[in-house]
């Protein structure tokens, strides 16, 4: 971490900030579309409202003292936030114990009719099938053509890019969809992330790749996946997503399977990806790892010591989007040329960070850079979906 003192976590205590509209509008804005999605009986219904009343006039309750993952939550920090206002405690965390909370009214880990049904997916599954999708889809057969070198940038910003495909982002800037996602990036190491993965044609290492959200980001990161397998960049890849229905539309094990069967059911080129993917799967080449600390309100600095012989491991690790950027470099105010490898020093192995900006945590700026875009936008930059970053950390 770096020398100097490290700013406090953020919490979401102060109107007008970020986590503050996160708390206060977004989370009771996804209990309404929830309940809107699902036929759910009087007692999910009762269950919403209760939720929908903590999080917004009330405290942090503890999980019964039957819920599955009781003991889990305890260690991360569940008794010592319990009975204390959401917005006290830090953002992060409460963030995570919100969808826990939401999964557990909904009934999604309970015996019964509603269990493992995904309270998310029928948003995921509307964005999967969109016209947006088929033309991205479509694009493959033009980047078919392009020499390699070419094809691996593309797919590359496709990745990127694709992290403005989040649905929860979208429930709290109604604007965010219709933006241009001009050519932004504030911070670019993709000849550093290359040489970790050179064209040898004989890869022999292990690519982990930490998905953030499911449908149009999900895809272009398995399309990435596949292009680095199939050109030698790599000789596995393990796509790590989160364990259950988390942040409205992060990719779980099930959407890895809708999105290639959306792949495999689509004409032309992407069809071809599909294959190739199904294929990865069925040889090893391609899994999918879903650890519990995917799913964990707490910074990857906390990571158990499996994963982290896991990453440790790894040629390279690259960590998608803005909830796991936050968790990389820990969810505090750094100032924004706070260098990157200094607050990722402590991860254990090689760590390339790919992420469109939507929340206030940033490190790695130049301060020519930091001083143009506040000039330019003022604050706007930090959480307007319209900035990306590509970091790496060797």
């Amino acid at each position: 971490m770096p020398d100097t003192p490290a700013p406090p976590v953020l919490v979401g205590d102060r109107p007008g900030s970020f986590p503050h509209a996160v708390l206060a509008e977004r989370h009771p804005a996804i209990i309404r579309q929830v309940r809107d999605a699902f036929p759910y009986g009087p007692d999910i219904h009762r269950a919403l409202d209760e939720l929908l009343t903590s999080c917004t006039r009330g405290v942090i309750e503890a999980l019964p003292a039957d819920a599955h993952d009781r003991d889990r939550w305890r260690a991360w920090g569940l008794d010592d936030h319990a009975g204390r206002p959401w917005s006290e405690v830090p953002w992060l965390w409460a963030e995570s114990y919100f969808y826990r909370r939401l999964l557990h009214a909904v009934g999604y880990f309970a015996p019964g009719p509603w269990q493992g049904i995904d309270p998310f997916r029928p948003f995921k599954l509307a964005e999967l099938d969109a016209p947006a999708t088929d033309e991205e889809l479509a694009a493959l057969d033009d980047l078919a053509a392009r020499p390699a070198g070419e094809r691996a940038h593309a797919l590359l910003h496709g990745s990127l890019w694709g992290n403005r495909a989040d649905l929860g982002f979208r429930l709290s800037d109604a604007t965010a969809e219709g933006r241009a996602a001009v050519p932004g990036l504030v911070a670019d190491d993709t000849d550093a992330l290359w040489s970790l993965l050179p064209d040898t044609r004989s890869a022999t290492g292990t690519l982990c790749l930490v998905a953030d959200n499911a449908g149009r980001e999900l895809i272009p990161d398995l399309l990435l996946a596949a292009h680095l397998l199939a050109h030698g960049r790599t000789g596995r890849v393990v796509l790590h997503v989160k364990p259950c229905p988390y942040y409205v539309s992060d990719a779980t094990t099930a959407d890895v399977v809708d999105a290639l069967r959306r792949l495999t059911a689509a004409p032309g080129e992407a069809a071809a990806y599909g294959r190739r993917l199904w294929a990865a799967m069925a040889d090893g080449t391609l899994t999918v790892r879903a650890h519990p600390f995917a799913a964990a309100p707490l910074p990857y600095a906390d990571m158990p010591d499996d994963l982290r012989a896991e990453f440790a491991a790894a040629t390279l690790t690259i960590v998608k989007g803005d909830l796991n950027y936050r968790r990389l470099v820990g969810d505090r105010p750094w100032p924004p040329t706070t260098p990157f490898s200094d607050v990722t020093a402590y991860f254990p192995g090689p760590v390339a960070a790919l992420r469109t900006l939507k929340s206030d945590v940033v490190t790695g700026l130049t301060a020519d850079t930091e001083a143009a875009l506040a000039a330019a936008e003022g604050q706007r930059w930090r959480t307007s979906g319209t900035h990306a970053l590509i970091q790496v950390r060797r």
